[in-house]
């Protein structure tokens, strides 16, 4: 089951064009991220200060469908897709909300794959907690 969180697009995120800047959905899956850890009670700072370790991005993925556009209502669903020892691997979708309960329309979709690393960036594995919150949604 996704964590759905929403944001409203800014002006700053668009282009010329009054469509949002491709690299910005990018910026809207680490959000998708942290609230989803911040669901299960965890946090990257938590992890970053208790545990000493980080989740650099070492590969990221988006599909364009539609335009998002200035003042949009955008919905960020974020799920863990894999876990295995220090990789991570999280999937997105970014829907338009529409008003009148029309369902939601897909804009993009896109994974991003994680290794946990200590501060030296060498590979570590994810502490337990985490692993377990993660699993959980796994299933």
């Amino acid at each position: 089951m996704p964590v759905t969180t929403e944001v409203r697009v800014r002006y700053a995120e668009t282009d010329q064009m009054n469509v949002v800047y491709y690299a910005n959905y990018l910026i809207w899956f680490e959000i998708g991220r942290v609230e989803l850890l911040r669901s299960l009670g965890l946090a990257y700072s938590q992890m970053e200060i208790e545990h000493k370790l980080v989740l650099p991005v070492v590969e990221a993925n988006c599909r364009y469908r539609s335009p998002a556009r200035y003042d949009d209502r955008i919905l960020i669903e974020t799920r863990p897709a894999m876990l295995r020892g220090s990789v991570l691997k999280f999937a997105y979708r970014i829907l338009r909300k529409l008003e009148d309960g029309k369902d939601p329309e897909l804009l993009a979709e896109g994974e991003t794959v994680h290794v946990v690393c200590d501060e030296k960036f060498k590979r570590q594995p994810l502490p337990e907690a985490y692993a377990t919150a993660l699993r959980a949604l796994l299933t």
